[in-house]
């Protein structure tokens, strides 16, 4: 059965084109993993099928009565509301069938005995759905899944106005996967999950009976939990059956399949136009000239699609600073209430360093305590000498209305604007991109005009928040081979063990300093 049909969707920003005539059907327990390089509309392909944005062409259609639930990380989460009413809210439409019941219920002493009938039969079909929803133990499957995304250990009871970037995102995929909706539509979800709760989601997927869509640049999350590969390259989506790892060894046969073909065909173009130009004007061969022009004309021209630029990352060298980067005494972190106890750190030259542990416990905060951003509750940071510190936010700090040059330029304003269409191509950025305003771009778009940022900068100290996140593949391999050929000190954040295993030197794990009880 098909949930979802896409018929001819073409979609485009300005000159720049997003889709080209894509049609294709999602089944009944298909689970997809929607892939492809940064820019390539993953985000925007979600948009349009979701009824956010509307598409230049084509149709979607939803078979009728599908639930569709949609991560979506910008959805308003109301002051004044736990964390446990918001999980609540997933349940609403069985809290609302309960109290139409009980209507059901209440009428049952006035009406005559053909009426009782249906209303006793509508009470059983609602009793039965209510059952097999979970609703008579909603409170154990909310503990369950709040559990396993890591939401029990910072109290149920909390206010989600005081929630981080990161808390906030676990609460509403917590309260998606509660819904059980028919098709689970997850952009990135893995985002600010750390590895234990990474691999709660991955077997709640596996085990998950409906269909999903998943975009992810976690390749190992994808092969675990996927069956169907949908790849977006070049304004297409095409299908390929099996997990990530299948469909790169088929797409790599078509693509050699396909370069085979083009230089066959190129060859074979070659020859019949070289005999038109040396025999159409011979009276004895300008027929065979002629017959060979018609075959070129009426060739179908294999035409190779534009190889995307990849990403080259290089990190700019300041001068040696002194042994200790920076020292800390008695540093407590947090806002209102202490997230740490007190911190006796010290970080030396050419140190390059990961923070481990959960989400929430104060990792960001220690980063933002050490730069001087944040005062700490008690305690104190003594940076070394001559420092020059390059920091990576989660976040781009932007007004919305730069375009990518603007965006370095502002910063950057002795650099001509050669250079800087320069330096965002060598990111990985196309020549449509760099023109493009920054809140038009994808996640991973925007990561490499801030990644731009830090190359034009000398620094001998990189501290780094979540790097990798909306990252692809290439930019991912890319940056951890700069970050290991960087001769500077390095400070990191990451949920992807696989990423910064190879790059660090020591580990921190913030677990052993954390005031919060796990």
């Amino acid at each position: 059965m098909s949930l979802l049909t896409v018929n001819h969707l073409s979609h485009g920003f300005g000159d720049r084109t997003i889709f080209d005539d894509v049609s294709f059907r999602l089944l009944q327990g298909e689970h997809i993993g929607l892939i492809g390089a940064n820019g390539e509309g993953k985000s925007t392909f979600m948009d349009i099928i979701t009824g956010k944005l509307e598409p230049d062409a084509g149709n979607i259609n939803w078979s009728k009565h599908t639930r569709v639930g949609y991560l979506d990380q910008h959805a308003v989460l109301k002051q004044g509301m736990t964390m446990r009413d918001v999980l609540r809210t997933a349940f609403q439409y069985l809290y609302d069938m309960e109290e139409e019941m009980n209507h059901l219920f209440a009428r049952m002493g006035e009406v005559d005995p053909e009426e009782l009938g249906e209303i006793l039969e509508e009470t059983g079909r609602m009793q039965d759905a209510l059952t097999t929803n979970d609703f008579y133990i909603i409170d154990a499957k909310i503990d369950e899944v709040a559990n396993g995304l890591g939401l029990n250990d910072l109290g149920l009871e909390r206010d989600v106005h005081d929630l981080s970037g990161g808390q906030r995102t676990k609460v509403l995929l917590a309260k998606l996967l509660l819904e059980k909706p028919d098709i689970l539509l997850l952009d990135e979800p893995t985002n600010y999950l750390d590895v234990e709760h990474i691999e709660w989601l991955k077997n709640y997927l596996l085990a998950y009976e409906h269909a999903f869509i998943l975009i992810s640049h976690d390749i190992l999350f994808l092969n675990h939990v996927v069956n169907v590969i949908y790849h977006m390259e070049n304004h297409r989506v095409t299908r390929y059956p099996g997990d990530y790892n299948e469909f790169l060894r088929v797409y790599e046969i078509k693509k050699q399949q396909l370069a085979s073909a083009y230089q066959k065909q190129q060859k074979e173009i070659a020859n019949l136009k070289d005999f038109v130009a040396r025999n159409k004007a011979n009276a004895a061969t300008s027929k065979m000239a002629m017959s060979r022009q018609k075959k070129l004309d009426k060739m179908d021209v294999i035409a190779l699609d534009a190889e995307k630029p990849k990403p080259a990352f290089h990190f700019r060298q300041a001068r040696t600073p002194g042994k200790y980067l920076f020292q800390t005494e008695s540093l407590v972190i947090g806002y209102d209430e202490p997230l740490s106890r007190a911190l006796h750190l010290a970080m030396e030259r050419g140190q390059k360093i990961a923070l481990s542990g959960a989400n929430g416990i104060g990792k960001t905060t220690l980063l933002r305590s050490i730069l001087g951003e944040i005062p700490p509750v008690s305690g104190s940071v003594q940076l070394g000498d001559h420092l020059h510190i390059g920091y990576f936010e989660q976040e781009l700090k932007t007004t919305g209305k730069n375009t990518c040059i603007e965006e370095i330029w502002e910063e950057f304003p002795h650099l001509t604007q050669y250079e800087v269409r320069a330096s965002l191509a060598k990111c990985g950025l196309t020549k449509k991109h760099i023109e493009s305003k920054v809140h038009v771009l994808s996640g991973g778009e925007k990561a490499k005009v801030r990644l731009c940022k830090l190359m034009n900068k000398e620094t001998n100290l990189l501290v780094l928040d979540e790097p990798t996140n909306h990252l692809d593949y290439d930019a991912k391999e890319e940056l951890k081979r700069a970050l290991n050929d960087y001769k500077g000190s390095v400070l990191l954040i990451s949920h992807e063990p696989d990423f910064y295993e190879g790059i660090v030197s020591d580990m921190w794990n913030c677990e052993d300093w954390t005031t919060r009880v796990f």
